[in-house]
């Protein structure tokens, strides 16, 4: 069980934004001081994206993408993992890899217990006021690109991921270009773009109301690695 502590953005505000237009963008020069007061809590947690397994569930055949995954319940302000279990997700909002059960490596507990990520918890659970229990799910994701095969971090293209709230922050690009976040109506019409391009650059998004996507990554100089960590974090209210 973790108890999570608290924390002081300008919650108001967040919530206000949220409630406005659906979704907010902080700047990681805002979230890292709230998130890791102390940087090699951050560096640690950081370094766990070089330890992901191969999604083996691409349906498009690339093996651009490493990943893990975590699930919890919330409830009475806790956050507790559950066992082990597949990702779900239905074709409905995933037409590429929907309507199969994904098993992904689980997330270490000491990234789960890290104090960045326990910070992500109490913030995303204040921004979003969540007021009943919830399952949540995290995924660290790594999207490689290369000579011969780009990364595609969302390779369903713009989608809604059929929870309630989406919590996403980027934690490193390593000699990539482009990776550009578009935010959408669902009736399609676009309602901005923008790149998170620092680490801890984040959106926080009301997921009925917003389709979300993430352009192809390109490699700077293709003769070194190249990829986009980022983690993504949704909430759905238990009915």
């Amino acid at each position: 069980m973790m108890q999570h502590s608290p924390i002081r953005p300008d919650l108001a505000a967040l919530r206000g934004e949220i409630a406005a237009t659906g979704y907010i963008r902080l700047e990681g020069s805002e979230v890292l001081p709230l998130l890791a007061p102390d940087p090699a809590d951050w560096d640690r947690f950081a370094r766990s994206w070089g330890d992901l397994g191969p999604d083996l569930y691409m349906a498009d055949g690339g093996r651009y993408r490493r990943r893990r995954h975590a699930s919890f319940a919330f409830d009475g302000g806790a956050f507790i993992r559950k066992p082990h279990q597949p990702h779900f997700q239905s074709r409905d909002y995933n037409p590429l890899n929907g309507d199969v059960q994904r098993w992904f490596d689980p997330i270490e507990q000491s990234s789960i217990d890290n104090p960045v990520m326990q910070a992500i918890f109490t913030l995303c659970a204040a921004a979003f006021d969540m007021a009943g229990p919830q399952h949540v799910e995290a995924h660290q994701f790594r999207i490689e690109a290369q000579a011969g095969e780009l990364g595609r971090p969302t390779p369903e293209g713009m989608h809604r991921d059929g929870v309630d709230w989406v919590f996403v922050m980027l934690i490193e690009r390593r000699n990539v270009r482009e990776g550009v976040t578009r935010i959408g109506a669902p009736e399609g019409g676009a309602l901005g773009e923008f790149t998170l391009a620092a680490p801890g650059d984040a959106v926080l998004l009301d997921d009925h109301r917003i389709l979300h996507g993430v352009t192809e990554i390109h490699p700077l100089d293709p003769s070194r690695p190249a990829w986009r960590d980022a983690l993504v974090v949704t909430f759905v209210a238990d009915r």
